[in-house]
């Protein structure tokens, strides 16, 4: 009896139908787990490089010197990720729009904005890439397992109806495979729910972080422009 209700019996022993729900289950769950893990490695070279680009801004370097330092990084394939790819947009739209006599500071300093403003857009889509999956999977995965323990207990009864004497020993094994779905929605389910929620959290944090960089960022970008402005009307 005990071989019968064995944990992988349960599973060849089931219906075509709850078979395929667990095999949809088992596929999410699979891919959900890979997503958490790149996910959790994607989170951490992006805090990591916020870091050090936060300590290299606010170490005094020169502007054009820092921009030139991402130049050649780029040159050597490292694709600029998070704060250091916003300063990079930012930086080249400033220095762009500064060298047209026509534009005016507040001109300028709005471009700069502006693309600053695509690249965090470009950074939070990256940041949430793949949470959406994570989303349906913890949403849906319940439902799932649910759907493909009705069907097993449905078919389970309706063999009763082809025996003599109706016993638990019967019914057990119908039902025990078909619990098994709802198991195995709630073990793709709760990984993925609380993966979600970790990494929605590290969104919303790394999102105003890089908020706020823009905004301290457009301002030393101000004073610049105003001060290149006044120094051309002198020299004029």
């Amino acid at each position: 009896m005990q071989e019968q209700l064995s944990l992988l019996d349960l599973v060849l022993d089931a219906s075509f139908t709850v078979q395929l729900v667990m095999a949809i289950l088992m596929l999410a769950s699979m891919l959900s787990w890979y997503m958490i893990v790149n996910r959790f490695l994607y989170f951490r070279n992006a805090r990591d490089e916020m870091y050090q680009f936060e300590e290299r801004f606010w170490s005094g370097v020169d502007l054009s010197q820092l921009y030139r330092e991402g130049n050649e990084r780029a040159a050597d394939d490292h694709v600029p990720l998070g704060m250091e790819s916003i300063f990079r947009a930012g930086f080249k739209e400033f220095s762009r729009l500064a060298q047209q006599p026509e534009m005016d500071a507040e001109a300028v300093i709005e471009g700069s904005r502006r693309a600053m403003g695509v690249a965090t857009m470009r950074e939070e889509e990256r940041l949430e890439r793949h949470l959406a999956f994570l989303a349906s999977v913890g949403s849906t995965s319940p439902y799932i397992g649910l759907f493909g323990t009705v069907w097993g207990i449905m078919h389970s009864f309706r063999g009763l109806a082809n025996t003599t004497q109706a016993t638990l020993a019967t019914v057990a094994p119908g039902i025990s495979e078909a619990l098994v779905a709802t198991a195995m929605g709630l073990f793709a389910a709760i990984p993925a729910v609380l993966a979600y929620n970790r990494f929605a959290s590290k969104v919303d944090v790394l999102s105003n972080r890089y908020d706020t960089f823009m905004d301290e960022f457009s301002s030393i970008l101000s004073r610049q422009a105003y001060a290149l402005r006044t120094h051309e009307k002198q020299a004029h």
